[in-house]
This record gives C-alpha cells, structure tokens and sequence, in this order.
C-alpha cells in the first residue's frame, strides 16, 4: 500500500498536474493584467489632465455689409506704340555718300535723310540714252529702206502694165513685193527698240532720282540704320534705314486681354494706364478696337486690344511696357459684402465631433464607417450652386441666402438676399486656447 501511495505523487510530477506549480503560474497571470490595468489609467490620467487645460474657445471674425459705390476693372499689360510707324528704305543698291538727318530729329514730306553714291547709276543713264540714240537711226534707216523697197514694186508695177504684163516676170514681182514687206517689218521693229531704249532710260532715271532718300510722311526719326561709306545691297527685299513715327503726341497702347475678361471689354470703355518711367503717374486712355484675332502664349489665350492715348507733352515713348485698369462696370449704390464672407464655410460636425471622442475610442479607436461618395458629391455640387453667407445670432451661426452680382475682386454687389447695411457678416474663424 505504502508504494502505491508513493508512486501517486511521481505519477501527478510526470502528467504535469503539480499543484505548486498551477499556483506560481495564477499569479503571474494576475501580475500582468495588474500591470497592464495600471498602464491603461495612468496613459487615460495623462490624456485627461492634458485635455483639461486645453478648451477651445472657437470666435468669429466678422465685417459689416456697407452699401457704396463699385467699380468692375480688367488688368492688361502691352506696350505703347505710335499710330504711324514707317520702315524707310533703298530700293536701289549702292553706297552711302551722306545721312543727313539723326535720331530724334523732326522731319517733313520730302526732306533729304540720305544720299547714295550716284556715279554708277548716271552711268547707266548716259548708256541709256546712247541705246535709245541708236534706236532711233535705225528708225531713221528702216524707213529709208521701206521706201526704196515701195518705190521699186512701184516702178515694177507700171513696166507690166506698160509692157501689157509681158515684163517683168511674175517672179520678180513677187519678190519686190516681198522686199517691201521685210523692209516694213523691220520699220516696226526699229520704233520697238526705240520704245525698249526709252522704257530702260526711264528705269535708270528712275533709280537715279531714288538714290536720294527722302521722308514719306510729316515725324520723327525713331532708329537709324546707316552711316556715310556703307553699302546697301537692295536684293530681294528693301533694307531699312530708317524708322519713323508720325505724330507721337497721339499714340496706341496694345494690351492682351484674357480670355476670360474679353467678354466684358468693349469699344469705347475708359482706361488707366501706368508706366515703370512714371511709377507716380496714371495716363487716360480709351478703347478703340478690341480683336477677334486670338494670340496664344504658353498655353494662355488673349485677345489684342487697342486704346487710344494722349501723348501731349511727349512723356510717353514707343515700346513702353503699361499696365491697364481698364473699366468695365460701374454700380452706384450697391449693396456690398466682402469676398471673404462668400468664401467662409463653417466648421463641419464631423471636425466638432472628433474633438469629443471619449478616451476609451482615443486608446482603441474603430475601423471608421463607409461614406457615401454620391452624397457628398450631390452636396457640393449644390453648395456650388447657392451662393450662402453666415452671420452669428445668440452666439450661433445662421445662414443666409444671397444673390450676387458684379465684383471688383474684394467686394461684391448683392442683387437680392436678406441682408442689410451694418449687418456682420463672419469672414473667418479665430481658435482661443483657454
């Protein structure tokens, strides 16, 4: 009995059933969901005492609708150039033998601005006239030739009708007849070199009276190309040697207008220009043509537009960069709110309720619900389309329903809504730690 007894213990050790060791073991479980209970409170007192002393305060910024005056203006940049602007060239080649005019000098129709070298060119004038001589002795001759050749058919005629046709012969006949004929001809082709000689004496005249440049128009000289002793080859184009500008007290200014702006500017709106020359300064100005040619650059499309500027005292130049406030709209006592109340949206529910989460979700947050994407979409698609400002009422926010109208970029009219001079509008959100 008493190696039975014994042997239970060795059986119990072996099967792993001892009951010391399922104690040692109880209690290390206990141990570590003690630790891990301790960790939980003290990571949730730490949470909370940092919550405690951060309170958001959420204020409003907020500004008053005014009723005034509103002004709708396009911003288009270009440059200034003069209502007339001629290229002044050579038609004929040579070399420069005088200029006599230079930059900034005023000049009138017909004044001399340059000369060329004319010894060549009288040259072929004195060949032509020599050519033409020529020409007209062989006139002189040809007609000599085509009256011995009328008088000789003639003398044939009479000897066969005095002869009763017996002589001469109808060969000979024939043959004088033929003579007077080519004797004819070469008349009329003598008188025809007569008229080339004149036509290439002419052509050569003409090229000599053109190598004296003279101005076409009443201005002033904008750029000089040439000096005394320099060649001009006048080939398949005329080389400029001078520009000129009529009358620069009158003068354009050619801006490009954005193609999502064209459509509010038109022909005979006012302008304001200024220039880098004159930071201090604005000039007048005035439409006059606005484009349908469209220009491209980098991808953006303009329009050219031209506007008419005074230029009296001459302050201006060609080829200044301007930038233009072109007006397009005028309102005159209009009720007016500020783009930022447009623009402010309040803070979503979703942003409120976050800030609320309890601290069990904050340590073992959810998988977060499925949104409906067709929803949202639908929501912003009318919110695009209803134009809301937001004003506060017993410290709450409340919408408002507006139409709106023109804008001038910071404040913009309102053709119809419930609001009213002086009533606060909220343009921004202020967040106060307390």
């Amino acid at each position: 009995m008493k190696s039975k007894i014994d042997a239970q213990p060795d059986i119990a050790r072996t099967l792993g059933i001892d009951h010391s060791l399922d104690r040692g073991n109880y209690l290390k479980r206990w141990l570590v969901v003690t630790a891990l209970v301790l960790i939980v409170v003290a990571v949730a007192v730490v949470i909370i005492w940092k919550t405690a002393g951060k309170t958001n305060s959420m204020h409003y910024k907020t500004q008053d609708v005014q009723r005034g005056d509103l002004t709708v203006i396009v911003t288009a940049t270009g440059t200034l150039e003069p209502i007339n602007q001629v290229d002044v060239g050579s038609e004929v080649s040579g070399t420069i033998k005088t200029v006599e005019v230079d930059y900034n000098d005023q000049v009138k129709v017909g004044q001399v601005l340059a000369r060329l070298d004319t010894s060549k060119l009288e040259a072929q004038v004195l060949q032509s006239k020599a050519t033409l001589e020529l020409a007209r002795a062989k006139v002189l001759e040809a007609q000599a030739t085509v009256k011995e050749a009328r008088n000789e058919l003639e003398r044939l005629k009479h000897v066969r009708e005095v002869s009763g046709g017996k002589v001469p012969s109808q060969h000979d006949l024939d043959t004088a007849e033929a003579e007077f004929q080519r004797a004819q001809a070469g008349e009329r082709s003598a008188r025809a070199q007569v008229s080339e000689a004149e036509a290439a004496l002419e052509v050569n005249e003409t090229d000599l009276s053109k190598a004296v440049i003279l101005s076409p128009i009443n201005g002033i000289v904008l750029a000089r190309s040439v000096e005394p002793g320099q060649t001009v080859a006048a080939s398949l184009q005329a080389p400029v040697l001078f520009t000129l500008a009529e009358d620069l007290t009158r003068m354009e200014l050619h801006v490009a207008v954005d193609e999502a702006d064209v459509g509010q500017v038109k022909e005979g709106q006012e302008a304001m220009f200024t220039v880098d020359a004159y930071p201090d300064r604005t000039f007048p100005a005035q439409i006059t043509q606005v484009r349908y040619g469209s220009q491209t650059l980098e991808g953006v499309v303009t329009y050219e537009t031209l506007l008419n500027v005074k230029n009296s005292d001459l302050s201006l130049r060609p080829g200044m960069t301007a930038t233009a406030e072109i007006t397009v709209k005028k309102v005159k006592d209009a009720i007016l709110v500020p783009n930022g109340a447009l623009r402010f949206t309040p803070p979503t529910k979703e942003k409120q309720a976050s800030s609320n989460t309890s601290i069990i979700s904050t340590l073992l947050p959810r998988r977060p619900r499925g949104r409906s994407p067709s929803k949202k979409l639908g929501n912003a698609t009318a919110h695009r389309k209803q134009q809301r400002v937001w004003t506060v009422r017993n410290g709450q926010l409340v919408a408002i329903s507006v139409t709106t109208g023109s804008t001038d970029g910071i404040m913009t009219e309102i053709t119809g809504g419930d609001v009213e001079p002086g009533l606060p509008l909220v343009v921004d959100t202020v967040s106060v730690g307390r």
